[in-house]
């Protein structure tokens, strides 16, 4: 073991929306910062694939690494290890929770619950979160947007010029699309906004150091159990310890569990500051179904996310239950999530030539229905043999499939309007819903709250158990809300910045 000579105020573990965010704000208000990254640089040609390729090459897939699902057969799951985490591949869609999303709330089935705090809490470090990231945007326009202080700093992103009488049928159909917040650099070399260009590398160069390819294995605890006083990692095949005066937890919803379970002693035999039994429990990873049209002309395929439509996110008409969100998603050449999900076209990509491929995602315009789902301790991820399983069956599934079938009715719609000429009617709309290994919007295994009994950290991401440990990625939310958790964990980790300077 090679053990560091500098002693950090804080170690970071991760460099994605929480860990870089957190380190680069940190490291702004003089404290040094070390940061264990499991990956390294991405090379830009990977960060902004746009070509067939998507589809043929497991790219956003760890090699050699390999979880086991419910029915106990391996999967590769789709998770970045790199300088910005899973940042680099995220479509950079930066949503607020609504003011709701943080109260009780019941769904169709089961109950959503409260956060320790309210939206008001959250909201003044929300306006840091999208000045700091460039978050391109309007307000005003979404019936369901939370209150804010003043419209965004920068004005939409240009959409690409099919989706805007697409916009126009949708509102003739009585919905109200609005253009979705998204991070964007401007720059031509590396648009797409993330934590490596927004967290690390805006962070002070003399105090924030990266460590990367460093697989951290397991936390050392002191002599009373009470406190982190080592950070055991493999880099290199060398195995490295260091120390910090804070230890922070930023592996994502999966691996940060995994490595509080991994570091179980004699303090913490079921695991560091598992003492609730509650580390790795209540996994909520979104619902997401893909649902395609056919475009009535060819259209590039490498484009970015666009519309958003909120109108049925608590309910419809019909029902007075939360249904979900639903965005168009960026071009079929383009948008990993899709590549990575969709049933509809994963046989279909292994049997045409690239030619062929081309000619149908250019004639393809795609959406996301997204669903929350509610928190279910026998969700978990646990350890068998240091291995990651992952026990999880989806619930709330019947508010999710009347999602997708009251916007498949509006695409219907929309199709048949005779002032619609950019998608053709279609007698059926092809779906599928994303598999387990999209893990990028998973939450709740470190889950926080107010009773140690029933929750791993306090408001502030703090452990009840360990007095220096904190965690700072989506483990800790309570609930799942039905937009992505980007902007609230980046909003969460310049807040504990504050708790921690």
């Amino acid at each position: 073991m090679i053990i560091d000579d500098n002693h950090y105020d804080v170690i970071v573990i991760g460099s994605g929306a929480a860990g870089g965010t957190l380190a680069g704000a940190l490291s702004r208000r003089g404290k040094t910062v070390l940061v264990l990254e499991r990956g390294g640089a991405m090379a830009l040609e990977d960060q902004n694939v746009a070509d067939v390729d998507l589809f043929r090459k497991d790219r956003y897939h760890p090699k050699n690494e390999r979880w086991f699902g419910p029915d106990g057969d391996p999967f590769a799951p789709q998770t970045t290890y790199a300088r910005g985490g899973n940042t680099k591949i995220w479509g950079a869609v930066l949503e607020r929770m609504r003011e709701q999303d943080f109260a009780e709330v019941s769904l169709q089935e089961g109950l959503s619950p409260a956060w320790p705090f309210d939206y008001a809490e959250l909201a003044p470090f929300y306006d840091r979160a999208e000045q700091l990231y460039r978050v391109h945007g309007k307000s005003g326009v979404d019936s369901s947007e939370p209150q804010r202080e003043a419209d965004f700093q920068n004005p939409p992103k240009p959409v690409e010029p099919f989706f805007e009488p697409l916009r126009a049928a949708l509102k003739r159909q009585g919905c109200t699309p609005y253009d979705l917040p998204i991070s964007w650099s401007e720059d031509q070399d590396d648009p797409s906004g993330d934590a490596q260009l927004f967290g690390l590398e805006m962070g002070d160069p003399d105090r924030l150091r990266v460590r990367e390819n460093a697989r951290v294995l397991r936390l050392h605890v002191s002599s009373s159990g009470r406190e982190i006083r080592g950070v055991e990692a493999e880099i290199d095949a060398d195995v490295w310890l260091f120390s910090a005066d804070v230890v922070v937890m930023a592996a994502g919803a999966v691996n940060t569990p995994a490595i509080l379970l991994r570091s179980a002693n004699s303090h913490h035999p079921s695991g560091i500051a598992n003492g609730s039994d509650q580390v790795g429990r209540n996994l909520m990873n979104l619902q997401l179904t893909s649902i395609l049209q056919l475009a009535t002309e060819r259209n590039s395929g490498r484009y970015g996310r666009s519309l958003g439509v909120n109108d049925y996110y608590w309910g419809d008409k019909n029902v007075s239950f939360p249904l979900g969100h639903i965005q168009a998603a960026g071009g079929v050449l383009q948008d990993a999530l899709f590549a990575e999900s969709p049933p509809v076209l994963s046989l279909v990509t292994k049997l045409i030539p690239d030619f062929g491929l081309e000619r149908l995602a250019s004639r393809s315009v795609a959406w996301w229905a997204m669903s929350e789902v509610a928190p279910d301790p026998h969700n978990k991820v646990w350890l068998n043999n240091d291995q990651i399983r992952i026990n999880y069956i989806p619930n709330n599934r019947e508010a999710h499939d009347r999602l997708v079938y009251r916007w498949i009715d509006t695409l219907k719609a929309v199709e048949n309007d005779p002032l619609t000429k950019v998608v053709l009617k279609a007698p059926t709309h092809a779906r599928g819903e994303a598999p387990l290994s999209v893990v990028g919007f998973g939450c709740g295994t470190c889950r926080m709250g107010t009773d140690p009994t029933q929750s791993v950290v306090d408001s502030a991401g703090r452990c009840h158990d360990v007095s220096n440990l904190y965690i700072a990625d989506a483990s800790v939310f309570p609930s799942c809300p039905s937009v992505g958790p980007g902007l609230t964990v980046i909003g969460l980790a310049l807040r504990m910045a504050d708790e921690l300077s």
